[in-house]
């Protein structure tokens, strides 16, 4: 796992005894239904599903809150860099983006 944020969420989720499935986003990007749960859930600011510092989403130059949700979920499939890491899907039901130790702990202590 090359995603050094990826690493302290793993680590952090298996300090906490749970289990976890590791995949990676850059080659197998989320389900289109797991990528429409996550813009329900931040659908307040839809560029925090986009990794905003990566070179994949600084060579776009796009304006995010101008794409409808369909542009936006094909622009995530099309490259798994552009997509927010972590990506941590909840028990089937909710989606968590990136990694805060803070708010991992409201979530699941």
């Amino acid at each position: 796992m090359k995603c050094s944020t990826c690493r302290k969420a793993a680590n952090w989720l298996k300090s906490k005894d749970f289990e976890i499935q590791l995949i990676d986003i850059v080659k197998e990007p989320p389900l289109v239904n797991y990528l429409n749960l996550a813009l329900e859930q931040y659908s307040e600011d839809k560029k925090r599903l986009f990794n905003i510092r990566g070179k994949a989403f600084k060579t776009l130059n796009l304006d995010i809150y101008c794409l409808s949700r369909e542009e936006i979920i094909q622009l995530l499939l099309s490259d798994g860099k552009l997509i927010k890491r972590p990506f941590l899907i909840y028990e089937g039901k909710k989606v968590i983006l990136g990694f805060n130790e803070f708010e991992y702990a409201n979530q699941f202590i």
